[in-house]
């Protein structure tokens, strides 16, 4: 018998209707698989991968990470500050602890390519790093089991 994944989901509210369809993408995909899951909700993408070190530090343990929020560029460079130390602190946590992340948090020049994005009769990103998470889940399992691709 195997075990229902356990999710935590990590959410930017900074664009809230745009962090609100990302979820909604992703919950649905994560139903279908019948995980459980659990959210916390952040003010904005920097404050993710506290968020995500939080969680390690904290009693409960997820099998899986699903990171979900919005940059869009403005008129400064806080935008570059915004998604490229966002996702390198993102990658160096998921390395150091072995982490099944999927990773939502969009990049984008504008409101348009958001939505494009975000929403699920789109590209639907959020069930997609919600499909990314349980594939790393995956991974893990079978490389911690001595299986791997030959």
């Amino acid at each position: 018998m195997t075990t229902k994944p356990q999710i935590l989901i990590i959410d930017a509210r900074f664009y809230e209707p745009i962090a609100d369809e990302l979820v909604a993408g992703a919950h649905a995909v994560l139903e279908a698989v019948g995980a459980e899951v659990d959210r916390v909700s952040v003010p904005g993408v920097l404050e993710i991968p506290a968020a995500l070190a939080m969680a390690l530090s904290g009693g409960k343990r997820h099998g899986g990470y699903v990171l979900l929020g919005c940059v869009i560029r403005g008129e400064t460079t806080h935008y570059d500050i915004v998604a490229e130390q966002s996702a390198r602190a993102v990658m160096d946590l998921a390395v150091a602890h072995g982490l099944a992340v999927g990773n939502g948090i969009l990049t984008v020049e504008n409101d348009e390519q958001a939505w494009a994005r975000a929403r699920r009769s789109g590209k639907d990103k959020g069930g997609g790093a919600a499909r990314a998470a349980l594939e790393m889940i995956a991974v893990r399992n079978r490389l911690k089991s001595g299986g791997g691709d030959d």
